[in-house]
C-alpha cells in the first residue's frame, strides 16, 4: 500500500476518498488528545486552484469533514499541513485555522520570497511551522530550508520535513545547523524493511536524541509491507518511542492520499495502543507533547 510518487509531467492519478465510518477507539482517548496530521481540500476547485505540476489530485476534503473526523476519532484537538496540491496558496488552510483558533494550528508551504508581513498574519492564524517537502510535486525542496529556518526562528516556529529517510545522513551537516527544531514526517517514509539499524533510521534517532528534532507517529500504511495489519512497523514505532518519548506525536494523515487501498482511519488510531501500551505514554504522545510543540493552551 506503500504510495509511490509521481513526477510532475506524468498523468496525475485521482485519490479513493476517505472512509466516512471509522473503527471505535479501542483504549480511552485522554481529554485534549491531538492528530498532528491531515490536510482539507476545498470542494471548489475553481476558487481553490491544483498547481499543475502536483503529483495526485485528491477528493474534496472539506472543513466539514475534517472536524467530522476529528470528532469521531475523539481528538479534541488537530493540526493541519498545508497539501501539496495547492503549492504555496495557503488560503484554504488559513480560512479554516482562523474558525477554529483555540482547536487547530497549521504548517504552511511558503517560497523563500515571503514577506515578513505575510509569515506574521500566519502566525496569527496558527500556523506553527513550515514544511519541506521532497517526495510530491508542488513542495519545496531542501535549497530553500536554511533560508526559511532563518526566517522563522524568530517566531518560534520548526521545520516540517516529508522525504525519505535514507537521505538524511547526506544532510546531516546541514540539519543539525538549522536555527529551528526539525520534524520529520511518517516515521522517515522510507520502508520497514530498511529495518531500524539501517543508516536512515539511525540518522533520524540521533536527530530526536541529539539535536532536540521530533518526528510523527503516522502513515504506518505508507511504509509497511503487510496492507491489512502494518504491524510490521510496530518495531520501528516502538524504536522511536524508545528513542525520544518527548519528541513524537500522533497523526492520522487524513484523507489518506495517493494509495492504492484506503485505510480505517481509526484502526491507524488504534495502532497507538500496541506502539505504546501504557496510557501515560500514550497521554504524552498525544497530549502533552503536541501541546509544547504547537503551543496549544495547557489542556
Amino acid at each position: 500500500m506503500r504510495s509511490s510518487p509521481t513526477r510532475p509531467g506524468r498523468d496525475v492519478p485521482f485519490c479513493l476518498p476517505p472512509q466516512e465510518r471509522v473503527e471505535a477507539a479501542s483504549f480511552e482517548i485522554p481529554p485534549g488528545a491531538c492528530d498532528t496530521h491531515a490536510h482539507v481540500v476545498a470542494a471548489d476547485a475553481q476558487a481553490y486552484p491544483m498547481v499543475p505540476e502536483r503529483s495526485y489530485t485528491p477528493h474534496p476534503a472539506t472543513e466539514q469533514s475534517y472536524l467530522s473526523m476529528l470528532d469521531a476519532q475523539g481528538m479534541a484537538r488537530g493540526v493541519l499541513v498545508q497539501i501539496s496540491v495547492y503549492g504555496t496558496d495557503n488560503r484554504y488552510m488559513l480560512e479554516v485555522l482562523r474558525r477554529h483558533p483555540d482547536r487547530l494550528r497549521g504548517i504552511g508551504v511558503v517560497a523563500p520570497t515571503v514577506t515578513d508581513a505575510e509569515l506574521e498574519a500566519m502566525h496569527a492564524a496558527g500556523v506553527r511551522g513550515l514544511r519541506i517537502n521532497v517526495l510530491f510535486g508542488g513542495g519545496i525542496g531542501f535549497d530553500a530550508m536554511e533560508t526559511l529556518a532563518r526566517r522563522i526562528a524568530g517566531l518560534g516556529w520548526h521545520m516540517q520535513f516529508l522525504m525519505d529517510a535514507r537521505q538524511l545522513p547526506e544532510l546531516m551537516p546541514r540539519m543539525r545547523k538549522l536555527p529551528v527544531p526539525g520534524v520529520i514526517d511518517h516515521m522517515g517514509h522510507m520502508p520497514v524493511a530498511q529495518r531500524t539499524d539501517s543508516a536512515g533510521f539511525q540518522a533520524m534517532r540521533h536527530l530526536l536524541r541529539e539535536h532536540g528534532w521530533w518526528a510523527k507517529l503516522s502513515g504506518a500504511y505508507r511504509i509497511s509491507e503487510r496492507h491489512d495489519s502494518h504491524d510490521d512497523v510496530t518495531p520501528w514505532a516502538r524504536a522511536l518511542i524508545e528513542a525520544a518519548p518527548d519528541r513524537l506525536v500522533w497523526g492520522s494523515d487524513w484523507p489518506h492520499v495517493h494509495i492504492t487501498r484506503m485505510v480505517d482511519t481509526g484502526r491507524l488510531r488504534n495502532q497507538l495502543a500496541d506502539w505504546a501500551p501504557e496510557p501515560e505514554m500514550r497521554k504524552r504522545i498525544l497530549v502533552d507533547n503536541p501541546q509544547r510543540l504547537y503551543g496549544f493552551p495547557a489542556a
